[in-house]
């Protein structure tokens, strides 16, 4: 399963959340698994430096023989000649099957029958799709109100305390519209795609939960993690992406709504402006209730 929207979206709580499903097993945003766990050694979900994790210690033997910086630097290199946004329209690369050979090598070594990537990029699902690779993409979408409100938030990052990456109303916007526009084209590429909404996801935890794993192919899950709209959460093993990937136990699943009080008016215009025919398609024309 591949998970797909703009950063921010609810992309890792909802990956969370599937990876209690028994037979799924999250790796969290394996296009930055490379730089940030191989070459970085950055934590992995579990608390672990990635180096000395045994999930992905496994992992990496399986499918490499072992991890090696050789390797990471090859796949950054050839992501950088392929997996790029402008480049969906024309995906193909000579080397297009190397680039895809390696994701689709490490899904097999997680040994699961569901893994989920949750990469977000359209480009790379767009990679793996050209080249055979069974995928089944679930498009996650937010307000983009909220999203921009919290791309504009000061968070530290757990891994060393440094700030996350910030960015402006009209960048979070035109980035929000591109990517959703690119995971818009997915369906003409022969993706199995299904969109869900961040404020569905809380609003309908279960029901949502029990729908996308019967587009998997599982056995309608009972859900005994979840609790009305309260989940508990075990650890995970996941290479990258947002802090919550590091918790465990307790979790509410309510709306993040402080931007409808926090965000600047003049912001609002702007992210209003520049995501309108998107917006208005997901259902966020006026005041998401």
């Amino acid at each position: 399963m591949y998970l797909g929207g703009l950063g921010r979206s609810g992309t890792t709580l909802l990956e969370r959340l599937l990876g209690e499903l028994p037979g799924v097993v999250p790796l969290g945003e394996v296009v930055h698994l490379w730089d940030r766990g191989v070459l970085a050694e950055e934590l992995c979900g579990c608390g672990s430096a990635f180096p000395a994790c045994p999930f992905w210690r496994q992992v990496g033997e399986r499918a490499f023989g072992g991890w090696r910086n050789e390797l990471a630097e090859r796949m950054i290199l050839l992501r950088g000649r392929i997996d790029r946004t402008r480049r969906i329209v024309r995906i193909e690369h000579p080397d297009l099957p190397e680039y895809a050979r390696a994701y689709r090598r490490l899904y097999d070594a997680a040994g699961a029958p569901v893994v989920i990537d949750s990469s977000k990029h359209a480009s790379l699902a767009c990679c793996l799709l050209a080249s055979g690779v069974d995928l089944r993409v679930v498009h996650v979408v937010r307000d983009p109100r909220a999203v921009a409100h919290s791309w504009g938030r000061t968070v530290p990052r757990p891994e060393d305390g440094r700030p996350m990456t910030r960015w402006g109303p009209a960048r979070t916007a035109l980035h929000w519209s591109a990517q959703n526009t690119a995971l818009e084209l997915l369906p003409g590429r022969g993706a199995r795609v299904t969109r869900v909404r961040y404020e569905d996801l809380l609003a309908r935890p279960g029901e949502t939960l029990r729908t996308l794993a019967v587009r998997l192919g599982l056995p309608e899950p009972e859900l005994p993690f979840l609790e009305g709209r309260t989940a508990w959460l075990g650890p995970s093993h996941t290479a990258s992406g947002n802090p919550m990937r590091f918790h465990v136990g307790r979790v509410e699943l309510r709306r993040d709504d402080a931007w409808r009080s926090a965000l600047p008016d003049a912001h609002r215009r702007v992210v209003n402006a520049l995501t309108w025919p998107l917006r208005a398609r997901y259902g966020y024309w006026g005041v998401v209730r």
